[in-house]
């Protein structure tokens, strides 16, 4: 669930679905994100948030779990 910031605005929200396993690339096979994305997931600005999820979309592309 993403949050207000400082200005009220929603923020992007973290793309987790509670699978959280690393597999042996440090990719979580839950969002798909590296472990340094999730950990500095809320550090990120929502620009940066863009850009992982970006990443994730074709991290399950190349695994074939994205259909687009």
């Amino acid at each position: 669930m993403s949050r207000p910031d400082a200005a009220g605005r929603r923020r992007v929200g973290s793309p987790c679905v509670s699978v959280c396993l690393l597999d042996g690339n440090d990719v979580c096979v839950g969002c798909f994100r590296t472990a340094a994305e999730i950990t500095d997931w809320v550090m990120l600005d929502d620009e940066a948030r863009r850009q992982v999820i970006a990443s994730t979309r074709e991290r399950m592309r190349v695994a074939g779990v994205l259909f687009e």
